[in-house]
């Protein structure tokens, strides 16, 4: 650092000290550096007092920066990881809330990279990357310090003195904390709050007041904090939006295909409409298709902020009551969504296939369609039932009776579980929860965006391209292992010197004719899988029977399906004249995704869960409040799950699941089978095993975690205990394996493979 000389500096000369200080710049460091002492000492005092008051400098008589500036050395938190690359804002930022805190890349010492994760702190050095900070800030960890204090989401109580308690939201917190410091809350409202000490007798301190959590919309609110889903936009990412909507289709060097009678078949309440299909005889015996998919990479192109925001989320999630979009509303529900009657920029995909379902050949365009029709699933389902006139529906439906027989040839996974479906009225409030219908409409679609996501991936490989491929690996031995275990206690053998197929499973489930009993299996099966995934190296997927398949159908709520669109694009030459103004000029994929997709792969992938989570903390939410009212009722249930504590049931027809202590299955030790997953009693010989029918009394259902309780009708409440240890299939990590041992589900209605 540079001698400056003695006495008094400028204000000019105080603010190049602070930005041109290695270290930080306190009042002590800044009249060490211009000799001053005594009487001057005071004045720089003031001097620096009213510098911070007309916002030129910011921190406190510890160390200073420039308004609006980073301090030198400060603590960061980490809040994405962007390809490899930790980006961090300042821990504490002071400034106006006017002022949005710097995005701060982190360069991390060497071997500490893969380290950082999201919500990582960081003691580090910065700097401005160019005059003035043109370049941005960059910052050099020290060290990493302790992970900031969790918040906690709950609803406050207040006892009969008066004390106030938080009771969470999140069923996995029994406990209730005293709130030491309501911060104008008040009783039964749904708080965020964090520890006010180390102890937990310190209690809590509310941080935030979210309003009253049995409101419409609160359930979804809770798993959006609780999950941390960014909700917001950043003001650039919707002003690009806006921008990019004015774009003009540019139809005269795009496929006309306005003139085909192409419809889009969606849930009645669907809030976007991204994919379409058309198919016709091809007068050869087999049949000529459409799939028309928005052109979403046209409008969200790489390097913009909106590709930013949308690249954090990953992919839309959807709540019964609201839908948190990739994209903002201007095109998600808008320009990208393809409405009836309205001229829309399309990636089409072109197939011809056999009366036997088998593709011959697929090409792929960009396109300007003007969809015919949009129609709800049962509508075209009724339609085809009541054998109406309706010569697009008719073609479909041929068309898909051959997609359906290369289906049934590869005898892909068949799991037929239930998916419970929330419906609400005009006020948000729950009118019904029931199970989804399957429907032979649901499979037609599916059938065409299987068939479509097939020619993207081969279509990409063919060019040696970069593809994005949905991968579902086999299962794992040790899955494999438990599985064998378990289907001899039912006198079913599993070798496991054979290949293992999906269909080696469905052959397996189609020669139970007990329907208790397959439900079981079937739910056993699922729980040996591994969970789909996203990645650059194939490796087929197993439930499919597919050896190549890749996202293409959902680039408006996927980012999985916008890098396979901006593959696409690169490799058959697609590009469009590029955009007057400040949108990035290449719709492909950016440099940094061409060289490595797997980072990207990564992150959405988890995003996926993170989305899946939530929803299903969601539905657990709306079905316990659907059911708070009916609490003391006796329901048909069957046992899906079985642990040394307790069984896992399920409300027949309903789907509500939730727990039935060991507490209240009689005054008798219960000894825990973990290879046949069965409870039986040391005296008595009775059995509580998986897919069991028993008659049990709701005793508690809570809304705010989602929780139900049952107890066996009758039921005297004796405590008793088990002996035993968990089988594999059952052991912390097992990804298919719903909550509280529930099986989740990896075959979503319609269009969600």
């Amino acid at each position: 650092m540079a001698k400056h000389p003695p006495g008094l500096p400028t204000r000019k000369q105080i603010l190049d000290f602070i930005a041109n200080s290695d270290d930080p710049a306190g009042k002590r460091e800044i009249a060490r550096a211009f000799g001053l002492k005594g009487q001057e000492k005071i004045q720089l005092k003031s001097m620096l007092k009213d510098m911070a008051e007309e916002g030129l400098i910011d921190g406190n008589r510890t160390a200073f920066h420039r308004m609006g500036g980073v301090p030198k050395v400060t603590v960061l938190r980490v809040i994405e990881i962007d390809e490899g690359e930790a980006i961090a804002v300042p821990d504490s930022w002071t400034p106006d809330d006017a002022v949005p805190p710097p995005r701060i890349r982190l360069r991390a010492l060497k071997g500490r990279d893969s380290a950082l994760r999201s919500g990582d702190r960081v003691l580090a050095r910065t700097e401005e990357a160019g005059p003035s900070g043109m370049g941005g800030w960059i910052a050099h960890p020290m060290k990493k310090l302790p992970a900031a204090i969790d918040q906690t989401m709950g609803v406050i109580e207040l006892d009969g003195a008066g004390q106030a308690w938080l009771a969470p939201v999140d069923k996995r917190e029994r406990n209730s904390m005293p709130v030491a410091d309501l911060g104008g809350a008040e009783e039964g409202q749904l708080v965020l709050a964090e520890p006010v000490g180390r102890s937990p007798r310190s209690g809590v301190k509310v941080t935030a007041v979210l309003g009253d959590p049995l409101a419409p919309r609160a359930f979804s609110l809770i798993a959006i904090h609780k999950h941390g889903i960014p909700f917001a936009f950043d003001p650039d990412t919707i002003d690009e939006a806006e921008l990019a909507a004015k774009l003009p289709l540019h139809a005269d060097k795009r496929e006309d295909l306005r003139h085909l009678p192409i419809v889009a078949i969606d849930p009645s309440d669907a809030r976007d409409h991204d994919d379409a299909i058309w198919a016709e005889p091809d007068g050869e015996g087999g049949f000529r298709a459409l799939i028309a998919i928005a052109d979403v990479s046209y409008y969200v192109r790489p390097g913009s902020s909106l590709d930013r925001d949308a690249r954090k989320r990953g992919n839309s999630v959807y709540f019964p009551d609201r839908v948190v979009p990739m994209l903002p509303e201007v095109l998600s529900a808008d320009v990208c969504s393809l409405r009836a009657g309205e001229d829309r920029a399309a990636m089409a995909c072109h197939v011809t296939f056999t009366a036997e379902g088998k593709v011959t050949s697929w090409r792929f365009t960009r396109a300007v369609v003007r969809i015919h029709e949009v129609i709800a699933y049962e509508e075209a389902q009724r339609r085809i039932e009541a054998g109406e006139d309706d010569p697009q529906l008719t073609a479909l439906w041929s068309a898909w009776r051959a997609l359906n027989a290369a289906r049934n040839a590869r005898d892909p996974l068949a799991l037929d579980l239930p998916e419970r479906r929330v419906v609400l009225d005009e006020h948000g409030k729950i009118q019904e929860i029931a199970l989804r219908q399957s429907l032979d409409a649901h499979k037609v679609v599916e059938d065409f965006m299987i068939t479509a996501n097939v020619a993207a991936a081969k279509a990409l490989e063919a060019k040696f391209a970069p593809v994005v491929y949905r991968i579902h690996e086999p299962p794992s031995r040790e899955k494999l292992v438990a599985l064998k275990d378990y289907l001899a206690t039912f006198d079913k053998q599993l070798s496991l010197g054979q290949v293992i197929t999906p269909g080696l499973f469905n052959r397996m489930l189609k020669d139970i004719a007990d329907e208790s009993e397959k439900a079981v299996i079937m739910e056993a099966v699922l729980r040996s899988q591994t969970q789909a995934f996203y990645g650059p190296r194939n490796a087929g997927h197993f439930g499919l029977a597919l050896g190549s398949y890749a996202h293409f159908t959902s680039p408006i709520r996927r980012y999985s399906d916008l890098l396979v669109h901006r593959a696409l694009v690169d490799g058959y030459g697609l590009e469009l004249p590029a955009p007057k103004g400040k949108l990035p000029a290449h719709s492909g994929l950016s440099e940094r995704d061409r060289a490595d997709l797997t980072r990207v792969s990564e992150a959405i992938s988890q995003t996926e869960r993170r989305a899946m989570m939530a929803e299903r903390d969601t539905i657990d939410r709306y079905v316990a409040a659907w059911l708070s009212a009916r609490v003391g009722e006796v329901f048909e249930c069957r046992v899906t799950g079985v642990q040394r504590f307790g069984l896992f049931a399920t409300i027949i027809g309903l789907g509500g699941d939730g727990l039935v202590p060991i507490s209240v299955l009689g005054d008798e030790r219960l000894n825990y089978d973990d290879k046949a997953q069965v409870l039986e009693g040391e005296r008595s010989g009775i059995k509580y095993g998986m897919g069991h029918r028993m008659r049990l009394k709701l005793a508690e259902a809570n809304p705010l975690t989602g929780a139900l309780k049952f107890e066996p009708e009758g039921s005297t409440g004796g405590r008793i205990e088990a002996r035993g240890k968990p089988s594999a299939l059952h052991k912390k990590g097992n990804h298919l394996a719903g909550k509280r041992g529930r099986p989740g589900n990896i075959r979503h209605q319609g269009k969600r493979k």
